[in-house]
């Protein structure tokens, strides 16, 4: 399944789901990241992803507990250029309770990459999600503006330059239990400047 979005520049793009064919532009993408991204994204220095990484990324992606998405940017001749990703995993523990991770390539930010993803990653998550839960670098302002834009939400302190955050999700039903959870996203960006 895919979907098309347009970034902020109008710039063309498809969003599909990742697939375990999808691992070598994984590993390639990543290599594209400066070290502040990476860092970001894993809060930690993470020089290359490894193998077991890749595992956990792409092959134990199963479309019902962890969703991952990509999204491919268009250039006018049609050639796709990988941009970035998006992912939710259902905790074991808290069935009604993901993570939630978006990475975009450095030369991508601040496009509409983050939120062209978020928005389509809303239309499929995982039902029953009611609320989000992950850890960001406190320093990550565009990841705690992606957050907010999601729901009500809550960041503490959890350590040096980290925050644990939850965002409650609204409730209205569709897919992944919420349709128009998407459209929220997109609709709020649209509001406020690109930041990601």
């Amino acid at each position: 399944m895919f979907a098309e979005a347009r970034l902020n520049d109008g710039t063309r793009a498809l969003i599909w789901d990742l697939r375990p064919g999808d691992r070598e532009a994984v590993r390639e993408g990543f290599e594209q990241l400066s070290e502040e991204t990476r860092f970001h994204r894993f809060l930690a220095a993470v020089p290359h992803l490894t193998d077991t990484m890749l595992d956990h990324l792409v092959d134990e992606v199963d479309g019902v507990d962890h969703v991952a998405i990509a999204l491919v940017v268009l250039d006018a001749d049609g050639t796709g250029v990988p941009a970035g990703v998006a992912r939710m995993i259902r905790y074991s523990e808290q069935r009604d309770a993901a993570d939630v991770a978006v990475t975009v390539i450095d030369q991508f930010q601040r496009r509409g990459v983050a939120t062209a993803l978020l928005g389509e990653l809303m239309r499929r998550r995982p039902v029953g999600i009611r609320r989000l839960v992950t850890t960001v670098t406190a320093d990550n302002a565009a990841s705690l503006a992606m957050l907010r834009r999601l729901g009500p939400t809550v960041a503490e302190p959890a350590g040096p330059n980290r925050l644990d955050v939850v965002v409650e999700l609204p409730s209205d039903g569709g897919p992944g239990g919420e349709p128009g959870a998407g459209s929220q996203v997109e609709a709020r960006a649209a509001a406020e400047d690109e930041i990601l």
